[in-house]
């Protein structure tokens, strides 16, 4: 099998108010970036408003987690948020805000069944290699897409080249870039040498795990899919199977086994990505700050903390140390 998928290259949690959303993760220990507002006029002429989804990256050393929410009529924006106006030709207008509102709609989708983790997208060092092998292993997908995404750097922002693939139900009738469990794909980042990494309070380093929890008797079914998508074998143990990336692991639960696995964890529709996990330095500085700010949590194996879905917009996150 391929080794084209090496890791984990962002999570992203849909949640309903991205101020409040980012006063909770930053009470988690969490440095987050001022959010981003991108901006269109609605009609050639008029002015420029937020539209479609916003969203910030909590960055870390490898990868990164979104927060991302869809910009309502009326709603405030935050005010440390960056507006971002998108300059298009007046007849390409229309096309664009059909695409926006196509992306805005798909995420009150993702709301309306419940608010939290939707978004798990993989890492490779070569995303040509792993659209070829999705192709082979016939799973659909939307092909290879060039972008531009922004990062920090002691010069201030700045864009540098991305591309990405997202992942395709197959099934008759199922929205575009949407399975199940949510949006699944996979991206390549361009190595960028002065990338700064913020320091968290809490110690964070990097995203390197995730749960999905699924009914007991779509298990095995589930399993073959992501052993297809990743090209990996899984490690089968009862109600769970784990996949093991070079620098993550994807966990696989039967929704019987789930309080076992995530004390407290309870999923709010089947099948869900119920948690991820971040790696620590240091645990103890981790459970000295989550002490700090009253942040409920629990240790359900040793040297491991975890705060619940109800404390953390609906994903439970876990903290491991590493010795990394």
């Amino acid at each position: 099998m391929g080794r084209d998928i090496n890791g984990l290259h962002h999570a992203g949690i849909v949640v309903r108010d991205m101020a409040a959303a980012i006063e909770t993760y930053r009470r988690l220990g969490f440095t987050v970036a001022p959010p981003a507002y991108p901006t269109l006029p609605t009609a050639p002429g008029a002015p420029a408003l937020p539209v479609g989804a916003a969203n910030t990256h909590i960055y870390l050393r490898r990868n990164f987690v979104e927060l991302v929410s869809v910009v309502r009529d009326g709603q405030p924006v935050p005010g440390e948020a960056k507006l971002i106006p998108i300059n298009v030709p007046d007849d390409k207008l229309p096309g664009l805000l059909a695409a926006v509102r196509s992306a805005a709609a798909n995420l009150i989708a993702c709301l309306d069944r419940f608010q939290g983790m939707h978004i798990l997208i993989f890492d490779s060092l070569d995303i040509d290699h792993a659209a070829a092998r999705l192709d082979a292993a016939g799973v659909a997908h939307g092909g290879v897409h060039a972008i531009q995404r922004p990062i920090e750097t002691a010069n201030g922002t700045r864009m540098v080249p991305a591309r990405y693939l997202e992942i395709s139900n197959d099934e008759a009738g199922a929205p575009p870039g949407r399975l199940p469990e949510g949006r699944l794909g996979v991206a390549e980042n361009a190595a960028v040498v002065e990338e700064q990494q913020p320091e968290h309070a809490n110690g964070a380093i990097d995203l390197i795990g995730c749960t999905l929890c699924v009914p007991d008797d779509a298990l095995p079914d589930v399993k073959r899919r992501y052993e297809t998508y990743l090209g990996r074998t899984a490690h089968h143990d009862g109600p769970t199977a784990i996949l093991d990336l070079d620098d993550a692991t994807i966990t696989l639960v039967a929704a019987s086994a789930l309080p076992d696995l995530l004390p407290h964890g309870r999923p709010p529709a089947l099948p869900a990505f119920v948690g991820y996990t971040i790696a620590v330095h240091d645990i103890t500085q981790t459970e000295h700050h989550l002490r700090a700010a009253a942040v409920p949590h629990i240790k359900p194996h040793a040297g491991e903390i975890v705060v619940p879905a109800s404390r953390a917009l609906g994903a439970t996150i876990a903290f491991r140390p590493t010795t990394d």
